[in-house]
C-alpha cells in the first residue's frame, strides 16, 4: 500500500518501484482511472545539475510548458554541488512541490530524495538515472550509431574510403558506453579505417578534449575523423587548430547538438560537420506537459526515448526552429514523433510502479 503525502524528509519509507528490467508496452493516452494527486502544489521545480547548454534547454522546455499549462515554475542551479542538489530537492519535497524534474552529476546520492518525493505523490522526471515517474533515455547504441554512420558515409564519399579516426569516449559512464559499443562495431565492418585512438578523456569537457587530442596528435598528426560528445569534440577541434592539423575535408562529429557544435557545422567549411542532436527544449516541453497531466489526475509515460537526429547544415534551418518552439513541435504528432518514443503507463494513483532501473528501449534488443 503506498504511504500519504509524507510531511518531512526522512518520514515513512515507500515501495521501491520496478527495480528489474522491464520492457514497457508502448503508451497508451486513453487510459483513465486516475486521481489527482492531494495536498500539493500546482508548481514545477527544476534542479539543474549545471549551466552546460544542454540543460539550459531543458530549462527552456520545462518553463514554456509550465507557462502553457498554468504551473508556477522554480529553478535551482546546483552548480555540479551534489550536497547542494539533495538540499533542494528535499526542500522542494518538504515545501510539497507537485512536480519535479531533477539532474545531478551523483545519481546515486540524490536518488533517496528522489524516491522521497515520489512517495509524497508528486510527478518526478528524470534524464537516465533512475528513479522516476518518468524517465527519459536516449537508446545509446543507436545514437553512437548515427553518428558512426554519417563520418562513414562522409569517408566513403569524401574521403576515397580511408581515414585515420580518433574516438573520445565516455566509457567511464556505464550509461553512455552503448556509444561507443556502436562506433567500434561500425567501424569494425568498414575496410579502410583506423582507430588510431580510443580513449575518454578527463575531464569530459572541452578542456578534456583539447589536452587529450594534442597528446594524440604528436604521435599522430594526420587524423582524419573525430568522434566523441559535442564538448570534448570542440576541445579536439581546438586541438587541431592550434597544431595547424585542421583541414576542411576532416569529419568532425558529436552528440548534443550544443550551440557552439551548431555554430561550427553552421560555417560550411569547418572540420565539424555533424552532432547528433537530443533536443533538449522538445523533451524538457514533453516533460512539462507531462507533469501537468499528473497533477491532472491523468495517466503518464513511465519511459520516453530522446530519439538521435543526425544535424547538419541541410537539417539546420527547421532543428533551429524546432528549438525555440518546442510547443509547436509537442502539438504535431508527426513531427513529435521525429523526436519522442513514450512506453507504459503511470498516474498518482500506481506511483508504486515508478521505474527504479536503468531503463533503455535498447535492454530486450
Amino acid at each position: 500500500m503506498l504511504v500519504a503525502s509524507l510531511t518531512a524528509v526522512g518520514a515513512q519509507e515507500g515501495p521501491s518501484g520496478i527495480t528489474q528490467r522491464t520492457v514497457f508496452a508502448p503508451f497508451d493516452p486513453t487510459q483513465r482511472g486516475c486521481h489527482k494527486p492531494p495536498g500539493l502544489t500546482k508548481e514545477l521545480a527544476y534542479v539543474q545539475e549545471n549551466e552546460r547548454e544542454f540543460l539550459q534547454g531543458v530549462n527552456h522546455g520545462l518553463e514554456m510548458a509550465a507557462k502553457d499549462r498554468g504551473l508556477k515554475y522554480l529553478r535551482s542551479v546546483a552548480e555540479n554541488n551534489v550536497p547542494k542538489a539533495v538540499e533542494d530537492i528535499n526542500a522542494y519535497q518538504a515545501a510539497k512541490v507537485g512536480a519535479l524534474v531533477a539532474t545531478s552529476s551523483d545519481p546515486t546520492a540524490v536518488s533517496s530524495s528522489l524516491q522521497r518525493t515520489i512517495w509524497s505523490g508528486a510527478f518526478v522526471g528524470t534524464i537516465v538515472p533512475p528513479p522516476a515517474t518518468l524517465l527519459l533515455n536516449a537508446p545509446q547504441y543507436a545514437t553512437g550509431k548515427a553518428l558512426a554512420d554519417a563520418s562513414i558515409n562522409y569517408i566513403k564519399s569524401q574521403l576515397g574510403g580511408k581515414a585515420k579516426v580518433v574516438l573520445l569516449t565516455q566509457d567511464t559512464m556505464e550509461y553512455l558506453t552503448p556509444r561507443f559499443e556502436a562506433m567500434r562495431d561500425a567501424f569494425a565492418k568498414t575496410p579502410g579505417v583506423t582507430i588510431v585512438a580510443d580513449i575518454a578523456p578527463t575531464p569530459v569537457n572541452k578542456e578534456g578534449g583539447f589536452v587529450t587530442m594534442s597528446t594524440v596528435l604528436l604521435a599522430n598528426p594526420d587524423i582524419d575523423v573525430v568522434l566523441g560528445g559535442d564538448a570534448v569534440v570542440l576541445g579536439a577541434l581546438k586541438a587541431l587548430r592550434v597544431a595547424g592539423k585542421d583541414r576542411p575535408n576532416q569529419f568532425l562529429g558529436g552528440i548534443d547538438g550544443e550551440p557552439e557544435a551548431v555554430s561550427e557545422i553552421k560555417k560550411g567549411n569547418s572540420p565539424f560537420k555533424a552532432s547528433i542532436s537530443l533536443s533538449s527544449p522538445v523533451f524538457g516541453y514533453a516533460m512539462g506537459q507531462f507533469a501537468a497531466d499528473w497533477l491532472d489526475g491523468k495517466s503518464i509515460p513511465q519511459a520516453m526515448d530522446i530519439l538521435p537526429i543526425a544535424l547538419t547544415s541541410e537539417n539546420m534551418a527547421q532543428y533551429e526552429a524546432d528549438l525555440e518552439n518546442p510547443a509547436a513541435v509537442y502539438a504535431d504528432p508527426i513531427r513529435k514523433s521525429t523526436y519522442l518514443k513514450m512506453y507504459g503507463n503511470i498516474c498518482y494513483d500506481t506511483r508504486d510502479q515508478y521505474v527504479n532501473f536503468p531503463w533503455s528501449s535498447e535492454s530486450s534488443k
